[in-house]
């Protein structure tokens, strides 16, 4: 058995798909398809039934390629605060869900979340005003602000 620690998470042990290796600087782990057992861990994660940990929320928005601060602009936090719930251990369940589903959406290749994601928090940090005209009926223009 192997203690993965690499992975960032204190539980995951490993029966097979690894070889130890001697080296000049003493013994080195080869894991077989990192990228595959990183998938498995990350859906384990993403579908278990309690809550996730800090380091499983870490791991997962690892997995996603997201940094502290992309992830928190895109919840609406700011980077302190997920580095808090890392941590701590104490993820608001609201983002715990958000994350497992953003994960698993990832992962099916089935839609673009993150860029549909991406394009919404863009939009947010730009001026928009109504622009409303009457023609007959309101119509509504929305315009950018310079």
């Amino acid at each position: 058995m192997y203690h993965y620690v690499e992975s960032g998470l204190p539980n995951v042990w490993l029966s097979n798909g690894f070889v130890v290796k001697e080296t000049a600087y003493g013994e080195a782990v080869a894991i077989t398809d990192v990228k595959g057992l990183h998938d498995v861990i990350g859906k384990a994660l993403a579908e278990k039934p309690a809550a996730l940990t800090g380091a499983e929320f870490r791991f997962l928005r690892k997995e996603l390629g997201l940094s502290q601060e992309s992830l928190a602009e895109i919840v609406g936090v700011t980077g302190q605060a997920v580095a808090i719930w890392e941590k701590t251990d104490k993820v608001p369940t609201v983002n715990d869900r958000y994350l497992r589903g953003l994960y698993l959406e990832a992962k099916t290749g089935e839609a673009d979340l993150m860029a549909a994601i991406n394009s919404i928090n863009k939009l947010d940090h730009e001026m928009y005003m109504l622009n409303l005209e009457f023609e007959g009926e309101w119509h509504n223009q929305e315009k950018e602000c310079a």
